[in-house]
């Protein structure tokens, strides 16, 4: 039941997407880029020799539809992302649209089609890299982009705007690629685990439960820069050493928290001159919970530290929510098919939620959706030492063949 070479075959298209970078070096691959148009050119030209009409929407994302055997039918979803975070492994959101893209390969070398049409997405944004807000491309397709992102800037001072019309797109356009949601079965997406319980298990594949809700906001610590060797201790209003308070707060608020995870993982200095005095410090925060309550409780309280922060330290406090993404659960019967499908090929059958944030979340506003995770080595993920075996992607390739072959069976009563 394991397809060994289609498995090798995904993972060297993993390797071929993973020489396409924006950065020397490293793997970093951002929406509406060089890279990205690059990488989604490659992915185009594989859809299309798995028998699929392929288009690009306005945000850049690769959409292969694979046709029905009737008409009318209903359409599955299948994807992830194929961008990345900075200096990145090559399988967080590629290894999925891979995956994807193999299945629908083996029907169309079988000529077989089923009793729904398939889409694969290949979103051109997840990770949020260069506007620090991420989802970009699967908000486009759920219908929740918010406008007022086209007036966020890069690093470089461009607008989101500005740029998907450099890259070929019409951003007054954006509304219009809204995936209808009437004659949708789904979304399926498949994933590296991004964390250590599968391989803790010694399982090759899981069944996600739920994906856990996210707050991503800017944090801003605003003092005065003077003389590093004029300003006495006691007068100054040093705002990289609030910002260091307000880390080391965040950090033993999530460890007091069961289920919590919350992150500080971008600092900015301003000057930034080893003999001045920070007068702004810059900083990301990420918390995340299963729980929205929970969670939302967590960013008032971490606010509240913010400010006795600011104010013991005589600096200004400046808090900006770039994004709030509740918790989402999969749907129970796509859910279970995927259980069904592993129990099938004879391996067992394990549950988890998702810590990490995927296009799933999103998709969820516009479908009903369903996630399997795929074991990686040491659990590491965002990180070149990302890892996986022929064996595992090959049995997650098997669960995938399956779940179709079930979920044709089944179609009706998932309506």
């Amino acid at each position: 039941m394991i397809d060994e070479a289609a498995a090798r075959k995904i993972l060297v298209r993993c390797e071929i997407l993973g020489e396409i970078s924006e950065e020397a070096g490293c793997l970093t691959r951002s929406c509406l880029g060089d890279a990205m148009r690059r990488a989604t050119g490659e992915v185009a030209d594989w859809m299309r020799a798995a028998g699929m009409t392929v288009r690009q929407d306005n945000i850049g994302n690769v959409i292969g539809r694979y046709e029905a055997d009737r008409s009318p039918a209903r359409t599955l979803i299948l994807g992830s992302h194929l961008d990345t975070v900075r200096d990145a492994g090559k399988y967080d959101g590629p290894l999925g649209v891979l995956i994807a893209l193999a299945a629908v390969e083996h029907l169309h070398e079988r000529n077989e089609r089923l009793p729904f049409a398939i889409e694969v997405m290949a979103f051109s944004d997840e990770e949020g890299l260069r506007y620090h807000t991420a989802y970009l491309g699967s908000k486009v397709v759920a219908g929740t982009f918010d406008p007022s992102y086209l007036y966020l800037t890069d690093a470089a001072g461009i607008p989101m705007g500005e740029a998907i019309r450099a890259a070929g797109g019409d951003p007054d356009a954006l509304a219009g690629d809204k995936r209808a949601a009437t004659d949708l079965l789904g979304y399926c997406e498949v994933h590296i685990e991004q964390g250590p319980v599968l391989e803790a298990h010694n399982l090759p594949v899981g069944v996600v439960t739920a994906i856990a809700g996210q707050s991503r906001i800017e944090v801003r610590f605003m003092g005065q820069a003077g003389h590093a060797g004029t300003v006495p201790m006691t007068q100054r209003r040093d705002a990289l050493a609030a910002a260091a308070e307000f880390v080391l707060a965040v950090e033993a608020h999530a460890r007091a928290q069961a289920g919590m995870v919350a992150t500080v993982g971008q600092i900015s200095v301003r000057p930034g001159a080893s003999n001045v005095i920070p007068g702004l410090a810059t900083l990301s925060l990420d918390v995340r919970h299963s729980d929205d309550e929970v969670r939302e409780q967590a960013c008032r309280q971490l606010y509240e530290q913010a400010l006795r922060i600011s104010s013991g330290r005589g600096v200004t406090l400046g808090w900006q929510v770039l994004q709030e993404t509740p918790a989402a659960a999969c749907a129970p019967g796509l859910a279970n098919l995927l259980t069904r499908a592993i129990a099938s090929l004879g391996y067992p059958t394990y549950h988890l939620p998702s810590g990490a944030g995927h296009d799933a979340v999103t998709m969820a506003d516009l479908t009903s959706m369903a996630m399997l995770f795929v074991r990686c080595r040491g659990g590491v993920s965002h990180n070149p030492a990302e890892s996986v075996t022929q064996a595992d992607v090959g049995v997650a390739l098997a669960v995938l063949r399956q779940f179709l072959t079930m979920l044709a069976g089944a179609e009706h009563s998932l309506a």
